[in-house]
Order: structure tokens, then C-alpha cells, then sequence
């Protein structure tokens, strides 16, 4: 039997316990209270995921902007862009019709698999996309759908759901990718993802691709576009890829051709980024300090033998040779100073670079030019070819006219400070040039117009000492001759003096492969003129008589006259 004192013990106890337990909780609120609420953070991409409200889809979207390139400490990309990727999938899966906000375009349609011919869709940006007829000029901006497509599937079911997804990504670091991360330039054009889903259907290796048409303004010279494709295979988050896709540029439009379906972009990358800049510019001083040793070595050849055979100083050839190879050395010196020299330099300082690398291109350009015209008299005219004082009018010419054009040119004071940018407007390289301001026409027509002229000569009189050279032969000993080798080899001398690594600057459009050899033949012609001249002059007199024959015909028709 228990007694009351006992119960009394037992009351206590409980009451104690009781209120032991209550301050213990009142503590645990109290700490909880204390500690700072944590924000729910959308950017991470695990609040909204699966969740593909107007609510959530705006406040996702909210992560473009947020998620810069200089900031992603609050950001998963990965999280992010998988969101994104699985909308299409929601849209089937809850067959939606429309997607009308500000950042995203999307319908679902059924189509029928038994069509007769290809269907057409546009995918202007401020609107829905839908069917439209294969009126280019009405719906530039379009997807085109081959009928074989859906032919395919006829087996299987008689109509299949269409998703397509126009998504404006904004300037943020979403579906960058590596290919992107760099600051050089390189971005998504317009920001726009073009995603296509069929039903759910995995669809690869089209024998008919699919065509996507871009819009947009005419680009400059400078950026190339590339149709790709967002893989999720590529690296941890996944990354833009071109296999399956072809590109075809027209004005102002771009036609992207892929094997399969998924989401795809334009993207618009600087041809001369700065890391292929700096790569050029260290080709391009390798290059020439290659140059600037041969052509050290040419002219103290040229020295010497001046010296040792009294002869040489009445021939032409050897100095138009060599005063080629003094402007070029020059050129080449002019370079490195002026490259290898910051911005930080007075604008007087930079006008007088500027003006000297002018002028010692336009002596290069010049002397390629009197090559060119000196080779014309010995192997094309060769007869009424005297000249009084001939050097010395060369020389006029060679040194004069340059200087001329330089002045005139200075007096409008267009050298400076030039600047190379990519799209972006962010600068790749910075030397003393024609400044930035300075008007088209002084640059296109005293660079690139006096090369021109200079290169249509030398091209038509390098084309015919060829076809002499290789018609002459085979006329005189008859036919069943070999390869001419000697004449392969004398018209490969001829070109380093007319400037033919010049000429490949033309190609550079091209792509950036042409931009390597441009630069890597380009800087060693120096190199170049320098083989020739040794073959030329320093052989035994039997072989030199007998490779150099146009070197040495000026001894009889164009001897200075002193």
C-alpha cells in the first residue's frame, strides 16, 4: 500500500521533471530564434526543380542575370541548366499548349506522321512558335522539319507530340559552357536556345537533317559563327558541341543543318581571340628575328663580294636584292619595336612608330614591285631594256615613293594608337598604327590598295617568266622530257623576291588555319631570299652558270651607266 508521503515524493519528482523539460524547449527556441533564417536560395536550382509554374519558371529565369561570369558563388549551373533541359519533357508529359512569357517561347502541337511534305515553324523571338508556310522572307527566323522525319515513325503511331522551346538565356553564364568561358568575346548570338523534342523520342542520325535558320545583322570581318548543340555528355555540366551540325553563312542570315534533336544555338566567336593573338604575334617574332638574321647575313654576303669580284659592282641584280632585303630587315625591326612596346607612350612617340612601320611596309611592298619589274625586262622584254643611271631610279622610286605617301599621310594625322577588338569590344592587341579615328580610305588605299597593285604585277610577270621557264625546254629539246625540277626551283627563288608569302594574306579569310601559314611563311622571307641569293651567287661557275642565268643577264641590258 502506498503511502501519501510516498505519493507526495512521486509528485515532486514529476513536477520537477516537468519543468526541467519546459525550460530545456523554452532554450532550444530561444538558440533557434537566434540563429540567422537561411534564404532559400532558387540559383542552387533544387527549390523549383520539377516545378514548371509561371511562379517558377520566372523565378528560375531570375538566375540568368544572377549568375555571371564574375560571380557564381550562389549558383548551379549544372542543377540549373539540367531545369531547363527537362522543361521540353514537361511540356510533353503535361502536353501544354502554350508558353508565352518575356524569356520563353514554347508550344506543344501533335503532328500527324503521315504528311506529304516538309513542315516549317517559326522562331521569331517575340512570339510563339507555330506552323507557318516555307515563305522565307515572311519567317526568316524558322526550324524546317523533313517530311522523312516523320515518315520514319509512321510504323510505330500515326501522330507524335512536337515540343519547340525558344529560350532568351540573357548575357548571364547559363549554357556558356568551356568553349565559352573565356573573355574574349565568344557568346551564345542573341542569347538564343532553339530546343526541339519529338514525343519523347531519342532522334539521332538523320539521313535528312533538320534546318534551323538564325537572323541577324551583317557581322564583322573578324567573328566566324558555328551551328551547335548543347551535349550533356561533355565534361560535368555539359558543353556546346558542332558534331552532326553544318553551317551555311549567308548575308544576314545563318542555315544550321543537324542529324538529331535537342537544343541548339549560334554561337559567335572572335576568328583572332587573345590567346591566338599572342600565339600569332610569338609565331610572328620567331619568324622574324629568323628574318632579320638571314637578311644580316644577305647583306654581308653582298658586302663581301662586292669586295672580291670587282664585277658586282656594275650588276643590278644583287643590288636590287639586297635593297629588298634592307627594307624587309627594317620592316621586320619596326615590328618588334613597335610590338613589343606597350601603349604606354606619348602620342607623339606613337605617330613617329607608326609612321616609320608605314613606311618601311610600303619600301617592302615597293621593291617587291621593282623585283617584279626588273624580272620583266631580262626574261619578258630582254630587248631595248637599257636604262642610264638604272639603279639609281630604282632607288628614287624604291626609297622616294614610300616617303611621299608617308608624308601625306602623316599630314592628315592619321597614325596613332591602333587597337584590335573582337565583338565584344574587348582588346586582343594594342599597337601604333593607323589610329582608330583615322579614315578608312587613308588605310585601304595606301595599305591595302598599294599592295593590290603591286600583287596583280608581280602575279602576271611571275606568271609568265614561269611559262617561259616551262615551255621553253620543251619546245627547244623536243617532247619526252622529265620534270623540269630546275625550273621549279628557279621559279620558287623568283617568288620569295616577288613577295609571294605576301600574297597568301588573301586566304586569311578563310579560316584561322590560313592566318597560321600566312604568318609562319610570311615572317621567314627573309629566310627565303636568303637561300635564293647564296644558290645564285655562290655556287662553282659551272652551276652558276647554268641556275642563275636570269639572275646574271642584267650584266648586258641594264648595266648602271655611270
Amino acid at each position: 500500500m502506498v503511502t501519501p508521503r510516498v505519493l507526495g515524493v512521486l509528485l515532486l519528482s514529476r513536477l520537477l521533471l516537468w519543468a526541467s523539460g519546459m525550460e530545456y524547449s523554452s532554450n532550444k527556441q530561444e538558440q533557434a530564434r537566434r540563429q540567422p533564417e537561411q534564404p532559400r536560395n532558387v540559383c542552387l536550382g533544387l527549390i523549383n526543380k520539377g516545378q514548371y509554374e509561371s511562379f517558377h519558371l520566372a523565378s528560375t529565369a531570375s538566375c540568368f542575370t544572377k549568375c555571371t561570369q564574375s560571380g557564381n558563388e550562389g549558383c548551379n549551373l549544372e542543377n540549373l541548366q539540367r531545369y531547363w533541359l527537362e522543361f521540353e519533357h514537361h511540356l510533353l508529359e503535361s502536353q501544354s499548349g502554350i508558353v508565352n512569357m518575356s524569356f520563353l517561347k514554347a508550344a506543344v502541337q501533335n503532328v500527324s506522321t503521315n504528311i506529304s511534305e516538309d513542315l516549317f515553324f517559326s522562331l521569331t523571338p517575340s512570339q510563339v512558335p507555330g506552323q507557318v508556310t516555307e515563305d522565307e522572307r515572311e519567317h526568316p527566323d524558322r526550324v524546317r522539319l523533313p517530311r522523312s522525319l516523320f515518315e520514319s515513325l509512321q510504323s510505330n503511331r500515326s501522330e507524335v507530340l512536337l515540343a519547340i522551346t525558344v529560350l532568351d538565356t540573357s548575357p548571364g553564364n547559363l549554357f556558356k559552357g568551356p568553349q565559352l568561358s573565356l573573355e574574349d568575346g565568344s557568346r551564345v548570338l542573341n542569347n538564343r536556345l532553339v530546343g526541339l523534342s519529338l514525343g519523347g523520342i531519342s532522334v539521332s542520325r538523320l539521313a535528312e537533317p533538320l534546318e534551323i535558320t538564325f537572323s541577324h545583322q551583317h557581322l564583322p570581318s573578324n567573328m566566324s559563327l558555328s551551328c551547335v548543340f548543347w551535349d550533356v555528355t561533355k565534361g560535368s555540366a555539359g558543353d556546346w558541341s558542332s558534331t552532326g551540325c553544318s553551317t551555311e553563312l549567308r548575308a544576314k542570315r545563318t542555315v544550321c543543318r543537324c542529324d538529331h534533336l535537342t537544343f541548339f544555338a549560334l554561337l559567335l566567336k572572335p576568328i583572332l581571340d587573345r590567346a591566338t593573338v599572342q600565339f600569332l604575334v610569338r609565331i610572328s617574332q620567331a619568324g622574324c628575328g629568323a628574318s632579320m638574321i638571314f637578311l644580316a647575313f644577305t647583306i654581308v654576303l653582298y658586302a663581301v663580294l662586292r669586295f672580291y669580284r670587282q664585277r658586282f659592282k656594275s650588276e643590278d641584280a644583287p643590288k636590287i636584292h639586297v635593297a629588298l632585303s634592307m627594307s624587309l630587315f627594317l620592316l621586320n625591326l619596326a615590328f618588334f619595336v613597335s610590338v613589343g612596346h606597350g601603349p604606354e607612350q606619348s602620342d607623339a612617340t606613337c605617330w613617329v612608330r607608326g609612321a616609320v612601320f608605314h613606311y618601311f611596309l610600303l619600301c617592302t611592298f615597293t621593291w617587291m614591285g621593282l623585283e617584279a619589274f626588273h624580272l620583266y625586262l631580262l626574261v619578258i622584254k630582254v630587248f631595248n631594256t637599257y636604262f642610264g643611271h638604272y639603279f639609281l631610279k630604282l632607288s628614287l622610286v624604291g626609297w622616294g615613293l614610300p616617303a611621299l605617301i608617308v608624308f601625306g599621310t602623316g599630314s592628315a594625322d592619321s597614325y596613332g594608337l591602333y587597337a584590335i577588338r573582337d565583338k565584344s569590344n574587348v582588346t586582343t592587341l594594342e599597337l601604333c598604327w593607323f589610329r582608330e579615328k583615322a579614315t578608312a580610305s587613308a588605310l585601304y588605299t595606301t595599305v591595302h590598295g598599294y599592295f593590290l597593285v603591286t600583287f596583280l604585277f608581280g602575279a602576271v610577270v611571275l606568271g609568265l617568266v614561269a611559262w617561259k621557264i616551262f615551255t621553253l625546254p620543251s619546245a627547244t629539246a623536243g617532247k619526252g622530257q622529265g620534270p623540269n625540277w630546275k625550273g621549279v626551283f628557279t621559279v620558287l627563288g623568283l617568288s620569295s623576291l616577288v613577295g609571294v608569302t605576301w600574297w597568301l594574306a588573301i586566304l586569311t579569310p578563310l579560316g584561322r588555319s590560313t592566318i597560321y601559314v600566312f604568318a609562319v611563311f610570311n615572317s621567314l622571307q627573309g629566310v627565303f631570299i636568303f637561300c635564293w641569293f647564296t644558290t645564285l651567287y655562290f655556287p662553282s661557275r659551272s652551276a652558276g652558270a647554268s641556275s642563275s642565268g636570269t639572275g646574271r643577264a642584267d650584266q648586258v641590258h641594264t648595266m648602271s651607266h655611270e
